[in-house]
């Protein structure tokens, strides 16, 4: 059966899995959801002896119907290959009592590469399928991770090209030098005057811009993007939690059937959005956690029913989440809302014109999946610190922050179901706030010096991921101020 997808602003019009990867944003500014949440139809049992690339299989192509097996297979090979260092793709890694599902295995260190990798040859395979002409632009707007995950995906990809825009001194120095060494002819990076916000903001006003559309595809170009509003982009996050669950079978953690909770560290909400995916496809997913820095806005919501923008942007040390407009949150609403688009139209107008919009009691009644917690960055390093010390095992500030979320959720809850954390990025992304919460006097040594302590202290080989921009030339330096990203497309592109 071929499933096709809706925007979350209007259910008249349908387009297939291809379409709604190369629009990546629909012509009125919803996301595309499809019609309805397909079941797995393969077994508990069956999945739990699947390799990472027969469960992506199994579950991508219950979404991507109108992609055959040949082609759906083939992009799936090429996306999880060498590139990631273990073969297993996403180890689940058992600490104490918990288990850190792996994410950050692959050529950018961060979980944003288990989407990214599939998401270019996904859609180069739905130009093809659409016989697009015009060279693809993808636009992305980064907290960090998305961008150089995005980068490394596409770089030299034929058909087309790439521009990044990454919030001028919002991220990790390692995040930055990840993108501004990035090769490849068709690469742009951009920093802006400006948080991720203003970032995200302007690549969507870009999306919505009709005339603008017009002109590019007079000059050949049409836009798509590589965020995580693509569909292209959160079919491949179910896959992981899938697949951890049939771990946590094979390994004889968990009986067939038995349930378990998921705490994911998320700020624009696509990545526990996944994981709801799965488990309305079937999988014996108990609760959802939420788990927010001191950027609360959604531990906020999911206390009240509010969902309130109006409120300080603060840079933490977990920057990837330091975000206040959860854009993918706008799925679930959908979603809560019993598929209405003119309901979730309204709500996202008010989000646009006064910051804020509020649930109806109906709609809060259909967020029982969910829990939330958030971590101030205090508690962030103590979390750290402490599991360092009680374990050897070393973990980033977004993993800590869900860590810190996971203990407080168990503590009160008395919720004793095993649990999964998706241990979002490694260490070495965030090496200074890794290193100064397990001891104070690593705050004197230089960026990579404190790269060769962690290795020390890990036991974990330092990634080629870091190692390669030891020493790389930095080949972008092209700034804007958030008001004229429009212009420095343009520009870029020569339009």
């Amino acid at each position: 059966m071929n499933l096709l997808y809706k925007s979350t602003r209007n259910a008249d019009k349908t387009v297939t899995a291809s379409e709604a990867i190369l629009k990546g944003l629909a012509d009125d500014g919803g996301l595309f959801v499809p019609v309805n949440i397909p079941k797995l139809d393969v077994s508990l049992d069956e999945l739990k002896d699947m390799t990472y690339q027969e469960t992506a299989y199994s579950v991508m192509k219950q979404f991507l119907t109108d992609f055959t097996k040949e082609e759906l297979e083939n992009c799936i090979a090429k996306a999880y290959d060498s590139k990631f260092d273990t073969e297993e793709i996403a180890p689940l890694v058992k600490v104490d009592n918990t288990y850190y599902l792996e994410l950050f295995h692959g050529a950018t260190i961060a979980f944003k590469d288990m989407a990214l990798s599939i998401l270019p040859h996904l859609l180069t395979t739905s130009a093809k399928k659409n016989n697009v002409k015009n060279e693809i632009v993808i636009l992305t707007a980064t907290s960090g991770d998305t961008g150089k995950a995005a980068l490394a995906g596409f770089a030299d990809v034929e058909g087309t090209r790439i521009i990044v825009f990454y919030p001028k001194n919002g991220v990790s120095k390692v995040q930055e030098l990840q993108m501004v060494t990035q090769k490849g002819a068709n690469t742009s990076v951009v920093a802006i005057h400006g948080n991720f916000d203003c970032a995200q903001s302007g690549v969507k006003a870009i999306f919505e811009n009709k005339e603008l559309a017009k002109e590019m595809d007079v000059a050949g170009f049409q836009f798509s993007s590589a965020n995580s509003i693509n569909i292209g982009r959160l079919v491949p996050q179910i896959v992981y939690y899938v697949y951890a669950y049939a771990k946590l079978l094979q390994n004889e953690e968990i009986a067939e059937g038995e349930e378990i909770n998921v705490v994911v560290p998320t700020g624009n909400f696509g990545n526990i959005l996944a994981a709801y995916f799965a488990k309305q496809m079937g999988i014996p997913i108990a609760k959802l956690i939420c788990a927010s820095n001191e950027n609360k806005v959604l531990f906020d919501f999911f206390q009240t029913g509010v969902y309130d923008k109006n409120r300080e942007f603060i840079l933490t040390n977990s920057p990837s989440m330091d975000i206040l407009i959860s854009s993918n949150l706008e799925r679930l609403i959908y979603m809560i809302a019993g598929q209405d688009a003119e309901k979730n139209s309204e709500l996202m107008q008010a989000l646009k014109s006064q910051g804020v919009y509020e649930l109806t009691e109906d709609m809060k009644a259909n967020l029982g999946d969910f829990a939330a917690g958030y971590a101030t960055e205090a508690e962030v390093k103590e979390t750290i610190a402490d599991i360092y010390k009680a374990t050897g095992y070393v973990i980033d500030t977004h993993t800590a922050v869900a860590a810190k979320v996971c203990k407080d959720y168990q503590k009160e809850s008395k919720d004793a179901k095993k649990t999964v954390i998706a241990s979002t990025a490694s260490p070495y992304k965030f090496a200074r706030s890794v290193m100064t919460s397990i001891d104070g006097k690593y705050d004197a040594l230089e960026e990579f010096d404190l790269i060769d302590s962690l290795e020390v202290v890990s036991n974990v080989a330092i990634p080629n991921a870091v190692e390669e921009i030891r020493n790389a030339k930095i080949l972008h330096t092209l700034e804007c101020d958030a008001d004229k990203m429009e212009e420095t497309v343009k520009e870029i592109l020569g339009v």
